[in-house]
């Protein structure tokens, strides 16, 4: 924006950034740029640093001349993804960590206290009840087996790690977050519906043309019914249909979205529109946030009473 060329730009990010791997990356695009590839090609072979959003963004500010707005736009898009990200993150903060204290009470109750009882009770003879042998089980089971529960709980994280990353899992996991109860569905599809509508808002401002906008959204909606979705969108629109009729049909888009995108299309406004979508609906996570977090701390109370 201040006139400075793209090389200068980029040798003045070279010197300014702390990473030491986005560091070697610019260079690389610096590197390109100077062997006479545009910036958004130069960027398109990085993935890991700039995704498609972001190569597209760019390669649409190139072709109009209005590079800086096409960047200007993506920084407030990472900007408020972020700031989607640290409210969900720090809501998981607390009930994360008291889950692990009371399980860690448990454990140390379990390995150390019980034992000293298991002495005192023989001495009483008789029968023990039901949940005194439980925990005398338990505590053999952490003191005399206790590297094959840690083994089996490593083993099985890591198959759900696999699982999740792969094709046929990460398809059956995004669907099952949909679904989970106490309001956790309602706010990770809040989250998808936001980041959809932001992200083709920006995209279609920017000038990317409306099939590649659908196409990249979809891949970057982070939410395979997302995808999904945008399949049957695409399909449309080469059709020469609208946006809103396939959008009714998935399940993942409420029904003021649809209206809301087919009253965009109609007056010619869409950018506009997904953009009153986003904000409606990042606003709806805080509030679902701060209503799950209100909720989770009794259920944490009860669960460490009951533990």
């Amino acid at each position: 924006s201040s006139g400075m060329s793209i090389l200068r730009s980029l040798y003045v990010l070279e010197e300014q950034t702390d990473s030491k791997f986005l560091r070697e990356t610019i260079v690389a695009v610096r590197k390109d740029v100077e062997a006479g590839l545009s910036l958004s090609d130069a960027m398109a072979r990085h993935p890991k640093v700039f995704n498609p959003l972001f190569v597209a963004m760019t390669q649409a500010g190139e072709m109009g001349g209005v590079l800086e707005d096409g960047l200007m736009r993506v920084a407030d898009q990472l900007q408020k993804d972020a700031s989607l990200r640290r409210q969900i993150k720090s809501a998981m903060v607390y009930p994360t960590l008291v889950i692990i204290f009371a399980v860690g009470v448990m454990m140390a109750l379990v390995a150390f206290l019980v034992p000293v009882f298991v002495g005192v009770f023989k001495k009483f003879g008789g029968e023990l009840p039901a949940l005194t042998k439980v925990s005398v089980l338990l505590s053999e089971m952490v003191t005399g087996y206790w590297w094959l529960m840690f083994g089996s709980t490593a083993l099985i994280l890591v198959a759900f790690v696999k699982w999740k990353k792969s094709s046929w899992g990460r398809c059956q996991w995004d669907h099952f977050r949909l679904h989970v109860p106490m309001k956790i569905g309602t706010v990770v599809q809040q989250v998808a519906v936001a980041r959809w509508s932001r992200t083709l808002a920006s995209l279609t401002a920017a000038g990317v043309p409306l099939l590649q906008a659908l196409e990249i959204t979809g891949r970057t909606g982070g939410n395979v019914a997302i995808e999904e979705a945008m399949d049957g969108v695409i399909a449309s629109v080469k059709r020469g249909g609208t946006i809103a009729a396939p959008l009714a049909q998935a399940p993942i888009f409420p029904t003021m979205v649809t209206h809301m995108v087919g009253v965009g299309e109609e007056t010619g406004a869409l950018d506009a529109m997904l953009d009153r979508v986003a904000e409606f609906y990042e606003e709806q996570v805080e509030a679902s946030v701060k209503a799950l977090t209100s909720i989770l701390e009794p259920i944490m109370i009860i669960v460490i009473g009951g533990i």
